[in-house]
Parts: C-alpha cells; sequence; structure tokens
C-alpha cells in the first residue's frame, strides 16, 4: 500500500516525498479513504499511530480542491482542529504547512500564552484551516475575531485529553458555532464514557477505526523499573544519566515544581536540562522544545500536559521519575520513545508510595515490567523481585 493507492494528489505526494514518507501507517490507511469520501469519523489510536496525517492529509485535499473564496474577499475558516495542548497545535500546523507546502492553503495557530496580536492578523490575512486550544479560541469569539459560520471540516484530536483538562463546556460552546452541515472526525486514544457520548451526539453514522488498544505498549519499547526511595531518585537519575549511550531523555514528573525541582538538580550536575510544563510562557516552552529536538538539550523534564504533544521521532529514552497514577498515562509517556520503527527504551522509578501504581500498570499492559535490582540506590523497604 502507497499514499498514492489511497488516492492522494500529486501535489501532497511530492510533499510526503519531501518529508520521506514511504508507505503509509494502518490508522492512515483506513481513515483517509472515509475522509476524502467525506464521511464522519471516529478515530480510537494513540499517539504515535500517524494520525495527525490520517486527517491533515484528506483536509488538505478536500479544501485544495475548492476555491478559496471570492476574490477580494478574505477567505474563510474553513476547516477547525481543536486540540488540548499548545505544543500539539504547534506539531499539527507544522505538519500542515509541510504537507499543503505546494498548495495554496494557508494556516493559522490559536493558542494561549503568547499574545493575541499575531493570531489576530494571522486571521485577518485569511486562513483556511486554524488550530486551535479551546480556551483561546474561546477569548477571540468573545471578541468576534474569529468567524466559524463557514467550517466545512471540525476535529477534535485528543478528546479525551481536552475532557481531562476540564474543557468540556469550552467545546460545547464552539461546537454551538458551527454549522450543523458539516464534517467531523473525532480522535481520543481512550474510550471513557464522556467520550462515547460526544460521538453519539456529534457524529453522524461514522467511520469507526481502533488502532493499538491503549493498554498495549509498543514491543519495541524495552521496559524496566526501579525500585527507590523517594529522597534519592534524583541522585539515581544521575547516576544513570552517567552513561552516555543515553543521548536524549524525556522525564516525566508529576508536578510542575517537581519538574522545576530535577532540572535545577541536573543542572548542578552538569546535566543539561530543561523543563515543560504550564507555568512556563509559550515562548520558554517553544525554546526547551526546540533545543531538546536539536540536541542542544540533552533531558526534558516535563509534566503530562507534555505527553502527548511532544513529537520526536529519535527520542532514545523515556524515564518515569514519578509513575502515574492513571495507568492508560503510563502507556502515553512511554509511547514517546520507539516511534518511526526505531526501537526505545523507558526506565521507571518507583517509590514505596507508587507500588499500586506500578500494580495496575501491569495490570493493564498484562505483563510484568523487569525489576533492576543492581543499582546504588535500593529501596530500603525492599520488595523482593516479583511482589511488587
Amino acid at each position: 500500500m502507497t499514499f498514492q493507492d489511497l488516492n492522494i494528489v500529486p501535489s501532497i505526494l511530492k510533499a510526503l516525498a519531501q518529508e520521506n514518507y514511504v508507505k503509509p501507517t494502518p490508522i492512515q490507511e483506513q481513515a483517509i479513504p472515509p475522509v476524502l469520501a467525506g464521511r464522519d469519523l471516529f478515530g480510537c489510536a494513540q499517539t504515535g499511530t500517524g494520525k495527525t496525517a490520517a486527517f491533515a492529509l484528506p483536509i488538505i485535499q478536500l479544501l485544495s480542491e475548492q476555491p478559496a473564496g471570492q476574490q477580494g474577499q478574505r477567505r474563510p475558516i474553513r476547516a477547525l482542529i481543536l486540540t488540548p495542548t499548545r505544543e500539539l497545535a504547534i506539531q499539527i500546523d507544522d505538519n500542515i504547512r509541510a504537507y499543503g507546502k505546494f498548495t495554496k492553503l494557508r494556516s493559522a495557530v490559536i493558542v494561549g500564552g503568547v499574545s493575541q496580536k499575531g493570531q489576530e492578523e494571522s486571521l485577518g490575512r485569511g486562513a483556511d484551516i486554524v488550530i486551535a486550544t479551546p480556551g483561546r479560541l474561546i477569548d477571540l469569539m468573545n471578541q468576534n475575531v474569529v468567524d466559524l459560520r463557514h467550517v466545512q471540516i471540525l476535529v477534535l484530536d485528543e478528546a479525551d485529553r481536552m475532557l481531562d483538562m476540564g474543557f468540556a463546556h469550552d467545546m460545547k460552546r464552539i461546537v454551538a458555532k458551527l454549522p450543523t452541515k458539516r464534517q467531523t472526525l473525532f480522535f481520543s486514544a481512550t474510550m471513557p464514557p464522556e467520550i462515547a457520548e460526544m460521538v453519539k451526539s456529534l457524529l453522524v453514522n461514522p467511520v469507526r477505526i481502533e488502532i493499538t488498544p491503549v493498554s498495549s505498549t509498543a514491543d519495541r519499547i524495552t521496559q524496566s523499573v526501579y525500585l527507590v526511595d523517594k529522597p534519592n531518585k534524583l541522585q539515581l537519575l544521575i547516576h544513570l544519566l552517567q552513561d552516555k549511550s543515553i543521548v536524549s531523555a524525556l522525564v516525566f514528573t508529576r508536578t510542575k515544581h517537581g519538574a522545576d525541582r530535577v532540572v535545577r538538580g541536573l543542572s548542578k550536575a552538569q546535566i543539561s536540562a530543561q523543563a515543560i510544563h504550564g507555568d512556563k510562557s509559550q515562548n520558554a516552552r517553544q525554546a526547551a522544545l526546540n533545543n531538546f529536538k536539536s540536541g542542544a538539550t540533552r533531558v526534558l523534564v516535563a509534566t503530562d500536559i507534555a505527553a502527548r504533544g511532544i513529537d520526536i521521532d529519535e527520542l532514545s529514552h523515556v524515564i518515569n521519575y514519578n509513575l502515574p497514577n492513571v495507568p492508560e498515562t503510563y502507556v502515553h509517556r512511554i509511547g514517546r520513545t520507539g516511534r518511526a520503527g526505531l526501537s526505545g527504551i523507558a526506565i521507571s522509578f518507583c517509590e514505596y508510595e507508587e507500588l499500586p501504581y506500578l500494580k495496575d500498570i501491569e495490570k493493564l499492559i498484562k505483563k510484568k515490567i523487569p525489576q533492576v535490582e543492581d543499582h546504588p540506590y535500593p529501596m530500603e523497604a525492599a520488595v523482593p523481585a516479583g511482589k511488587a
């Protein structure tokens, strides 16, 4: 199967070739034809499955086949992509610009945390596709800066994460301003009852696609767990990072303060590290992400807000400094590595209070995570292997 087999037009095929896209992923194979045919779609797919291209490619093709609006008039917003985080919005926009570089389409990003002036200017010039986080979009709607009356295609990406972040009310307000006759594409990594309800209320006779259930962790990711007392976690992290084969590491902490603390500790140990979380300005977050992608920073310390918004093809290690209390989050976190067909390594630290979380994670993924016993900071209340 090739992208040509999916009836992608030559202008987009040319862009895909430049991006080194060789063959479509399973979700792209299954989603692109029905979306091109104008069908509503519900995709249950976790991060790393290639779903951005699964909706972006057909949207670019559908919109580029139509005129952008009457000569001399500002082009209307014809596709709206709602997403939970600023990082993810920027990443989707980067992809759309890359895939659509040989079309005449324009896109704009609407996110909080930065001045809205530049965003207003982008909208003023006209944008066919808008990628937005719900909060800032509502702000601009209230100021009558955004006109959603011409939207033909709505994408709700990472819908479960948007609900987790308290955007349910904003999402309903946005949808209420859209034309009732439209195409809706809905993506979620999990299927809680609230998502099932939303799918029922928003989609008309949708095509349903399920790729890689959330309980599965990629076979190419090597997992291990270190039992360690809480006060020794930083020293254990520094100890592991002495290994130069850890080229890049994404470290997850539970809190924003925890992320900043880890960065301070690593910096003192002469290990280049930066934090990315909700209290950082948009510019600071983007700079940290760019430094990490370029290799200028070896360690990026993040809270879960970044778990689904960081797209780095060659990330060698994910380290869970704190285990998450929601087992599905573990799957999303470690899914940041082992992408694009590469192998990856996921290391977890587990303190005594987190032992129940470890048990829940192993139950979800239906496998025991191998325990590393030979390390300099073993848990004082050591639990024998196999009893965790």
